[in-house]
């Protein structure tokens, strides 16, 4: 172990003599033991960035280093937990240190006392050859997740000693293995892994399958894969964070990881309360019994916020390996690139666009690098999707965070203040927003719930864009310089706004919204509106077509029915016909043949 001294203090950049240290390596600084890293080495003289603050240490004190990497411990007991930035647990530091986290306090991630029920893998022989990613036995970790105990990604030998079925604290050896270099290996239900190297794989498969949310405008209209990388930029104010909360909640993914990484403390707060007590939509059970948070507010260490994301993805790539499917909820990259600026900053590296290093783009991508969908060591297929939020200074996404990430990822949630001004939930801006995925989306779309979704989201979008064109001609010379049809045009684009893309976290009904009642709430509305186009052409006024009572039902009706009540929302379509028919028997229109079958 290298021990050293303290040279200089700037913020939470200390300089130390520390002969033989290596860079990246994780060591502990003054009389407090402060958690640190090494980021530069000229000579033996080393700078650390400590995750804590470095008030009342002084040159002359002791330093040394631990002789590893930052790294975090991965085994059973991690889902439901809390940490803060560098996997400390949250809710052990209160009941030790109060509200306030003391200095140098250093807890371990994992529970020590807790006895796991270890199941061995019957199909294992001692004296057989082991591979890195075979599984030794199983963990009931939760109710709703079974953990597997897998030999280390960097581990190979042969077999030398399994235990039997029974209780294991974390600590407790149940393997040995004989490593291919000779040296016995004694395996745990745990094992540490440094967050800055990307656990391996045996290939990267393609991404097939949609992350489903619920979320009309996000599974519809911009949909994201399983292992996909996500972005949702957005001012202060747009909904953010309500839209990563339900992203968390409903999700079609096995384990879900929210970061909130620099957030407002008030913010977080509301996560850690509202969460244990949300319920599981897929399971019935304790939303937590499958999340894990990681909680760094604004006035937490800021360095500590540049770890947290590594933190999060790593335990993200734990749990792919496994064979889960992740998702990664991180609030907000902003806030992650503002400590790379900081620790840049003392570092007097060369500032480039507003003051972030060069260095900005090239991190961000290694970060989004890490999702994806994977054939395991083991042989599973599975997946870490990434979603970053992003907050852009006055809702500039012109400004060096929002450009790069829009670059790297390839489904982009843009939130719009006016849209959230105007109550308009979820925020998010059709005409910014993108989605790289819809051509591999609509095969599963296809198949699953309707061969007609591409055909359908591709004519709504349009006819918002066309909406929005026209609007710009009412806003300048009123609506009289509109035809009937444009004038009916408006007509539907706000049935698709109100009717589709309005969606209420806060409403029972209409919080999550299941594909197939989101299909066809889409047909229902472009139903309405190509009946209104046939009577235009028929010569009936657009102002009896647009004062139909059924209207106001349509954009309402996304709460009257549950997901489960599809048949009630088919039903519907029956209504909207005699509406319209009765339209054309008021003026003499011939009924077209499907009306009259």
């Amino acid at each position: 172990m290298s021990v050293g001294e303290i040279i200089a203090i700037n913020g939470p950049i200390v300089t130390v003599h520390l002969p033989g240290v290596r860079n990246g390596e994780q060591v502990c600084v003054g009389t407090l033991n402060l958690m640190g890293e090494v980021i530069r080495l000229e000579g033996e003289h080393a700078t650390i960035q400590v995750y804590e603050s470095t008030e009342s240490l002084r040159p002359g004190d002791t330093t040394y280093a631990l002789g590893h990497s930052l790294s975090v411990e991965l085994g059973p007991g991690l889902i439901g937990n809390i940490f803060d930035g560098v996997q400390r647990p949250l809710e052990k530091i209160l009941a030790v240190s109060g509200d306030y986290i003391s200095r140098g306090l250093n807890i371990a991630p994992l529970d020590r006392e807790i006895l796991w029920p270890f199941i061995a893998n019957t199909t294992l022989s001692v004296g057989s050859p082991i591979k890195a990613g075979a599984c030794l036995g199983t963990v009931q970790e939760t109710p709703s997740v079974n953990h597997p105990i897998l030999v280390p990604p960097d581990v190979n030998g042969v077999l030398v000693s399994l235990v039997d079925d029974g209780q294991y604290t974390v600590e407790q050896v149940v393997a040995t293995i004989k490593q291919d270099n000779g040296e016995l290996l004694s395996l745990t239900l745990f094992h540490r892994w440094s967050v800055r190297t990307p656990r391996p794989y045996q290939n990267r498969d393609h991404a097939v399958l949609p992350l489903l949310t619920g979320q009309r405008i996000l599974d519809t209209f911009f949909p994201l894969l399983k292992g996909g990388k996500g972005a949702v930029p957005g001012p202060f104010g747009a909904g953010k964070t309500m839209l990563q909360q339900q992203i968390a909640r409903w999700a079609n993914a096995h384990i879900v990881i929210y970061v909130g990484c620099g957030e407002r403390g008030n913010e977080l707060v509301d996560i850690l309360e509202s969460f244990p007590k949300l319920i599981d939509p897929h399971t019935g059970r304790s939303l937590m019994e499958r999340t894990l948070l990681i909680a760094n507010t604004s006035n937490m260490p800021v360095v500590a916020r540049e770890a947290s994301i590594y933190v999060g993805v790593t335990i993200a790539e734990y749990y792919r390996d496994l064979g889960y499917d992740v998702v990664m909820v991180a609030d907000s990259t902003s806030r992650w690139a503002e400590a790379l600026r900081e620790v840049g900053g003392r570092l007097g590296q060369m500032p480039v666009e507003e003051g972030y290093p060069a260095y900005l783009a090239s991190r961000l991508s290694a970060f989004y690098e890490r999702a994806g969908r994977v054939t395991t060591l083991s042989g599973e297929k599975a997946s870490v999707t990434l979603i970053g939020a992003v907050s852009p200074p006055g809702g500039d996404f012109s400004e060096p965070v929002t450009s790069h990430t829009k670059e790297i990822v390839q489904t982009f949630w843009a939130l719009s203040k006016e849209l959230a001004e105007a109550r308009h939930y979820p925020s998010i801006d059709w005409n910014d927003s993108f989605s790289d995925y819809v051509s591999i989306a609509q095969r599963w779309w296809a198949d699953n719930i309707d061969p007609h979704w591409e055909e359908y989201r591709n004519e709504a979008l349009q006819l918002l864009s066309q909406s929005d064109e026209l609007a710009r001609i009412v806003n300048l010379v009123g609506p009289e310089a509109l035809s009937p049809e444009q004038r009916w045009i408006l007509n539907g684009a706000t049935l698709i706004r109100e009717g589709v893309l309005q969606q209420s976290a806060v409403d029972e009904m209409d919080s999550f919204c299941s594909p197939e009642k989101q299909m066809l709430l889409l047909s229902l509305m472009l139903h309405i509106h190509h009946q209104g186009l046939e009577l235009l052409e028929s010569g009936v006024p657009v102002e009896q077509i647009s004062e139909l009572p059924l209207l106001t039902r349509a954009r309402r009706i996304k709460s009257e029915f549950s997901s489960t009540e599809c048949d009630k929302l088919r039903a519907f379509e029956q209504e909207i016909r005699t509406a319209f028919n009765n339209i054309r028997l008021e003026y003499d229109v011939t009924l077209p043949t499907s009306a009259e079958d």
